[in-house]
């Protein structure tokens, strides 16, 4: 899973990244323990509520939006991220919107895993460019079909660029308690994992594995004491309703994710 970084949107995505707060940063006003009285931190949602935030018109949206943000964030604030896909193509998973599956034909052709020498390099860029997280996407079903081997690579790539000071984030697909472990032990910040849409919608987008995967990564995740970064995409035929049960699915995880990028799908 990887359209985070996948070729054919990379511009789009990298763009919704840059301007993407990533709220960990806060930490003495966005820890869990605080929660503004106007704007309380609920894990408990309901549809029927998450449906009239979406339905209020377009203006009184965005001011009651960026006033429950300045309740916890500072509104001058934005964290720069890097995105770079460290191995393209080839995936095995059938996911309708991405290039890199190897279900489809695309212009997208399969490559090996990246050097490490190469992806330093990239990171060091980003860093000089005012970056202060590098995110690395790998086009694989998860980490244990790519292969010990594989992974190990991708975690000495981490603990090095987190050396030079960075924020690191990674997409691997799917992974284990254990994996997630080893990532967190590399020195990784963040991992992505999306839930991509809704629950109902998901075998439409996705054949290849199933909405519970996701949430079994997710947990994984969590239980190791990484930062989750989880969204979806918007455009993909969903309904309003499917995108309303997209943001409940996150709305009541019992812990909200760190980051929740919105990618809109460029056809």
């Amino acid at each position: 899973h990887s359209e985070l970084s996948s070729h054919g949107h990379h511009h789009h995505h990298h763009h919704g990244h840059q301007h993407q707060h990533h709220h960990h940063e806060h930490e003495q006003r966005s820890t869990a323990l605080y929660s503004h009285p106007d704007f309380p931190v609920r894990n408990d949602w309901t549809k029927d509520e998450i449906k009239a935030i979406y339905e209020q018109p377009l203006l009184e949206l965005i001011y009651t939006g960026a006033t429950a943000h300045r309740a916890y964030f500072s509104p001058s604030e934005v964290q720069k991220c890097t995105l770079l896909s460290i191995k393209t193509g080839g995936c095995s998973e059938d996911c309708k919107y991405c290039s890199q599956s190897s279900k489809y034909k695309t212009e997208v052709k399969a490559e090996k895993l990246m050097d490490e020498d190469e992806v330093i390099r990239a990171a060091l860029k980003a860093k000089e460019a005012g970056s202060t997280r590098f995110c690395m996407g790998a086009a694989w079903r998860g980490a244990s079909s790519a292969g010990k081997r594989q992974f190990d690579r991708v975690l000495g790539m981490i603990s090095k660029i987190r050396a030079m000071d960075m924020e690191v984030c990674a997409t691997l697909g799917m992974i284990n308690e254990d994996q997630a472990k080893a990532l967190r032990n590399a020195g990784l910040t963040a991992y992505n994992h999306n839930i991509d849409t809704s629950e109902e919608y998901y075998p439409k987008v996705i054949t290849s594995r199933t909405f519970q995967d996701r949430m079994e990564t997710l947990k994984a995740v969590r239980s190791s004491g990484l930062s989750v970064c989880c969204g979806g995409i918007i455009g993909m035929g969903e309904s309003v309703d499917d995108r309303v049960s997209m943001i409940h699915s996150l709305a009541t995880l019992s812990q909200h994710p760190e980051s929740v990028p919105v990618n809109a799908l460029v056809a």
